[in-house]
């Protein structure tokens, strides 16, 4: 019985959420991060459904909400690496974040951040190591919550319209 209740006040911490909703989640094993990257993937082809037909840049435009900036970093046969931010113009200084570093695994159906700066840039998460699976687990949670929270709003990238207002055309 302790160890059911142990289990469940697991669960009850993982549910806890910060400021933006990843600080305090704790990362369980190599399985459970492996199905977010798996959900991550199923958002972003919601949020991108044709992201063949994204040249290098795109803005998605939704009225009443800031706007997503997508730009593809790097494309390869199995894997295209990308960036996603909101853009921040504050006192002449733009800002990009959460800017997110993510890289999207066509044949394997996966999506995995792999660097980002959250919190006005006072959580950078850049070229992290392979075992590090608690900042993994954080980047990749504030994604999926993140992607929610865009489908929610709408955003996407499937207007040929929006990738060209970003281009300047």
């Amino acid at each position: 019985m302790s160890a059911r209740l142990g289990h469940k006040h697991l669960l009850h911490l993982a549910r806890k959420s910060g400021a933006y909703g990843c600080e305090d989640v704790l990362a369980f094993d190599f399985v459970s991060l492996m199905d977010m990257y798996e959900d991550n993937f199923i958002k972003l082809r919601k949020l991108i459904p044709d992201l063949s037909r994204i040249d290098k840049t795109c803005v998605s435009e939704v009225e009443g909400h800031l706007p997503l900036h997508l730009r593809i970093v790097e494309r390869s046969k199995f894997t295209t690496t990308l960036m996603l931010s909101y853009c921040f113009d504050e006192a002449g200084q733009v800002r990009m974040e959460p800017n997110l570093k993510i890289r999207i695994y066509h044949d394997a159906q996966l999506a995995e951040v792999m660097s980002g700066k959250l919190h006005h840039g006072r959580l950078v998460l850049d070229n992290l190591p392979a075992d590090a699976r608690r900042q993994k687990w954080q980047l990749n949670r504030f994604l999926s919550k993140w992607l929610k929270y865009c489908l929610r709003q709408k955003h996407g990238f499937s207007s040929e319209i929006a990738c060209r207002r970003s281009r300047g055309e």
